[in-house]
C-alpha cells in the first residue's frame, strides 16, 4: 500500500519540529520561532491534527526512573501467514501493554516486538501468553537489552517541505 504524503511548507515543518520537541511550548513562543502570528500557528496545528500528521501528544515516561524496568527485543516467526491467522497474532501484540512496538517486517522473521517489564518473571508469563500458547508461532527469539544508547520518537521532518513559505497563504511575521 503506497502511502500519500500531504504536502508541508517549512512553516508546517518548522512548526512540527519545535512540537516534537516540546508539545507544552506556548503557541506565541512558536509562533515567534518561526515568525508567523499566533492565529496562524493555532490554525496550522489543528490543520496537521485534522490530516492526521499529529497523531496524539504524550508524555514519553522514563521506565528507569519508575522501577527496574528491562527492554525486550523479541523476533518471532509464525508458522503460517494466512490471513486469519496473522490477525490473531497481531491482535494478541496489541493487547499486550508490554508491548510497546510492534513491526511487521519482510524476509524469514515475521514480526519484530519491543518489550518493557518489570521482570524476567513477568516476561516469562507474557511468553506463555503471546508465543506458546499460540499456535501459530513457530519460534521466538528474544534478546535482552543491558543499556539504552538511543530511544526517541521525533521524526526528521526539516527537508519534507515541497512548498515555498510564500506559497503557502501564511505570511512570516517581519521584526
Amino acid at each position: 500500500m503506497k502511502s500519500r504524503r500531504t504536502d508541508l511548507d517549512s512553516f508546517d515543518t518548522k512548526i512540527l519540529d519545535h512540537l516534537q520537541q516540546d508539545a507544552r511550548r506556548p503557541l506565541r513562543q512558536i509562533s515567534e520561532l518561526v515568525h508567523l502570528s499566533t492565529a496562524a500557528v493555532q490554525r496550522r496545528i489543528r490543520r496537521l491534527e485534522n490530516i492526521g500528521i499529529i497523531d496524539t501528544v504524550v508524555a514519553v515516561l522514563n521506565p528507569a526512573k519508575l522501577g527496574r524496568y528491562t527492554t525486550i527485543i523479541v523476533e518471532v516467526t509464525l508458522e503460517s501467514e494466512r490471513i486469519d491467522l496473522l490477525e490473531t497474532t497481531r491482535k494478541s501484540f496489541l493487547a499486550c501493554p508490554q508491548v510497546q512496538q510492534c513491526y511487521y517486517v519482510t524476509g524469514e522473521t515475521d514480526f519484530f516486538l519491543i518489550l518493557t517489564v518489570e521482570s524476567m518473571e513477568q516476561y516469562d508469563n507474557i511468553c506463555q501468553t503471546l508465543f506458546h500458547n499460540d499456535h501459530n508461532v513457530r519460534r521466538f527469539r528474544t534478546v535482552v537489552s543491558m543499556k539504552q544508547v538511543k530511544s526517541g520518537v521525533r521524526i526528521p521532518v526539516s527537508g519534507l517541505s515541497e512548498r515555498p513559505d510564500e506559497l503557502s497563504g501564511d505570511r512570516a511575521l517581519t521584526s
